[in-house]
């Protein structure tokens, strides 16, 4: 028999997964680096392991949220599209922009010798995220991936934000104000539409938060 999948008490270990995530991603941008290649190919190759190692997970619920949250007229309609596998207009947008922005900004960031500041930070910051979304808002539906995960309580997404925020510290401290600006507005702005058009959190809309804030930590460093 498998084991059982961990509760939500331990979502405060989130970002330590993300770091892991970062963590490979980086060095697979580090060896393109080494043998010669530029920062665009760079930055291509450490999204497609990063993409590699968690499935496309996120980036599918970040399709599915934005063709739920805007192509549906009501509730449960929203939900209904959000549980179809095809892909419509707005999902298919927002993976692609989704994608543009942080293979640019990554490229910025490797550019600029940030490369891996940039990943590590991006890997912890959107997994906190993740966790303070899925303990701030209710479930959406009666079933679903997020309620099967369990809502984290308030004590374990508060560790993971510690966590992502000592992380921080010790790679970048100098970004630690803007990398929780920028990630938490843009995840705090989607909670909030989630929870006006759908009434609160799927599976799809936690992916969703991870994409986002991953790109806000990557413009950061990119601006930065």
């Amino acid at each position: 028999m498998p084991s059982a999948a961990p509760g939500p008490q331990a979502a405060w270990a989130w970002p330590l997964a993300g770091l892991a995530v970062g963590a490979l991603a980086a060095g697979a941008a580090a060896l393109a680096g080494a043998v010669g290649l530029p920062p665009g190919v760079a930055a291509g190759l450490a999204l497609a392991v990063a993409a590699l190692a968690t499935g496309g997970l996120h980036e599918d619920g970040l399709s599915d949220s934005a063709d739920g949250l805007w192509g549906g007229g009501h509730p449960e309609r929203r939900l209904e599209i959000m549980r179809d596998s095809r892909i419509g207009s707005y999902g298919a947008l927002a993976l692609v922009l989704g994608l543009g922005l942080r293979w640019s900004a990554l490229a910025s960031a490797i550019a600029a010798g940030w490369l891996w500041p940039a990943l590590l930070v991006a890997g912890l910051a959107s997994r906190a995220a993740m966790a303070a979304l899925a303990a701030a808002l209710p479930f959406a539906r009666p079933d679903g991936l997020a309620r099967l995960t369990g809502r984290p309580p308030p004590r374990a997404a508060l560790a993971a934000m510690a966590l992502a925020g000592a992380g921080c510290l010790l790679l970048a401290p100098w970004a630690l104000v803007a990398v929780a600006l920028a990630a938490g507005g843009l995840v705090a702005l989607l909670g909030r539409v989630a929870r006006r058009r759908i009434g609160g959190q799927t599976g799809d809309i936690l992916g969703a938060a991870q994409q986002l804030a991953e790109i806000a930590v990557l413009l950061v460093f990119a601006a930065l």
